[in-house]
């Protein structure tokens, strides 16, 4: 059995105990992205050589007795647009290829005080923009379950190394549904945290009322885990929230009696596959049969908020992406001429097809004549879409739907239609424009692929998500199988 299948508390009384090391689990991630990740390409730049010494300092500090941090030992891998100092961020873009920070991301730094181990940084659809990891400049993710299907994006090397055993967990970043779309693709559980819980500083921009960093891991309980180490104001990021962060863990009771859930018909109706449907609803019965209630509601500005994100997103994308001009980092076009001539050309060799197409459009929504048009209609339309969300939370506890309306579809077979790969984010994109808590889990299969069910939340409610999630998943085991790669 695979040390990766135990769960996070399992393994950190094993290592008390000295029945193995830290040493020992560093190893077998990296012999496990030397057998797996040949199949999966969910790697970017690999840690080796400082996995290995951190291994070595932990070791040293399990056996003084020194006090251990909440990840002690465990392998880690991290997306590849959150800076990690001395170590690789591309962005899986070309303009950032030769990148090294000279800093590390909030998140990397809690990450570094838990005792966790990075392992290395995660491949990614290019800047995050999009929902397949196909566009990554080098190369796409392939799914553990299926290789000729997509893991989903942009967050897809994340998901995909922890379904294949290469690490125990990772941490992703969720604008649109990029965690949790993924998470549902590949089997795994993604938490995308209310926006301003977690420090976005470090993370590389797309969208920044949108980002927000989260962790993918095996189950639930390990999501609670690492939430709890990353969590928590930080004065460097100017949208991080003042707020008291509880005991994730002692929310996990498994008690859900009286929990109301909200079901809203636009999650369950035309567009979504019946195999999926039917995932959900027997996922509901789990939870009726644990003292839950359920009804159907309507969440009506739904179907607006696909094209109010890709404005708005796009928007903050093409000022974010302003900064990569081929002077101050990245790669710089050696092709001579003036000034213009440098930014236009670094920026024509290093974005990919995708970014350049965002940063079109927002450039386009935010122009002199369409901003009113565009732009200030998309937040309006974001508005109304917060206002549904809170009239139900005033009746029920949490709102519970599929994580998206398919499960992963085949490598290639999107690529070339933007609009219908942007579809696939429509049960995702609301709870993002909401900036409320989401967690995907797996609830089922449909023809050997999984299938994700998607706990909504109150903001800062982390806890409620996390103990309705834990209480499905301690009574199905579909948290348990595993990809045979």
């Amino acid at each position: 059995m695979s040390l990766f299948q135990y769960r996070l508390p399992e393994l950190h009384n094993m290592l008390r105990s000295k029945e193995i090391s830290v040493g020992e689990l560093t190893e077998e991630s990296l012999a496990a992205v030397a057998e797996r990740d040949g199949k999966v390409h969910a790697f970017l730049t690999l840690n080796e050589e400082g996995a290995r010494a951190s291994a070595r300092a932990l070791d040293d500090k399990l056996a003084s007795g020194a006090e251990r941090g909440l990840l002690f030992g465990l392998p880690a891998g991290i997306k590849d647009n959150i800076v990690t100092k001395g170590l690789r961020t591309t962005c899986a873009s070309q303009f950032l290829s030769n990148f090294q920070p000279i800093y590390d991301a909030t998140v990397v730094s809690k990450l570094r005080q838990a005792d966790a181990v990075t392992i290395g940084k995660l491949n990614m659809d290019e800047f995050a923009m999009g929902g397949s990891n196909e566009n990554s400049s080098f190369g796409p993710v392939c799914n553990p379950w299926d290789v000729e299907r997509v893991p989903g994006g942009s967050s897809g090397g994340s998901a995909a190394a922890v379904a294949a055993g290469e690490v125990l967990f990772t941490l992703g970043s969720d604008t649109g549904g990029s965690i949790r779309q993924p998470a549902s693709y590949c089997g795994v559980v993604g938490l995308k945290p209310t926006y301003g819980l977690v420090s976005r500083y470090g993370l590389v921009a797309f969208a920044s009322s949108l980002d927000q960093i989260g962790p993918i891991t095996r189950n639930v309980e390990d999501s609670a885990y690492v939430l709890q180490a990353i969590a928590g104001y930080d004065a460097q990021d100017s949208t991080s929230a003042k707020v008291d962060i509880p005991d994730y863990l002692s929310s996990l009771t498994g008690d859900i009696s009286g929990l109301r859930i909200a079901v809203p018909k636009e999650y369950i109706g035309e567009g979504v596959d019946a195999s999926v449907r039917d995932s959900v609803l027997s996922a509901l019965k789990v939870l009726e049969s644990l003292g839950a209630v359920w009804e159907e509601v309507s969440l009506p500005h739904t179907e607006y908020a696909v094209a109010a994100y890709y404005l708005l997103s796009s928007s903050e994308a093409s000022s974010n992406l302003a900064r990569f001009d081929g002077v101050r980092y990245g790669v710089r076009a050696d092709d001579g001429g003036g000034l213009l001539d440098l930014y236009h050309n670094s920026r024509s060799q290093g974005f990919g097809a995708e970014v350049k197409r965002r940063i079109m459009l927002g450039t386009y929504a935010l122009s002199s004549g369409y901003y009113d048009a565009y732009y200030l209609k998309a937040q309006k339309v974001r508005t109304l879409i917060k206002q549904d969300f809170d009239e139900v939370f005033q009746k029920y506890d949490v709102v519970i739907g599929p994580t998206a309306p398919t499960t992963a579809f085949k490598l290639g077979s999107q690529i070339e239609d933007p609009l219908t790969m942007y579809l696939n984010d429509i049960l995702t994109i609301p709870v993002s424009l909401a900036g409320i808590p989401a967690v995907s889990i797996p609830c089922g299969f449909a023809e050997g692929l999984p299938v994700g069910l998607q706990i909504i939340g109150k903001e800062f409610d982390e806890s409620t998500v996390l103990r309705v999630a834990h209480a499905f998943e301690q009574h199905t085991d579909h948290h348990q199988q595993l990809p045979q790669l």
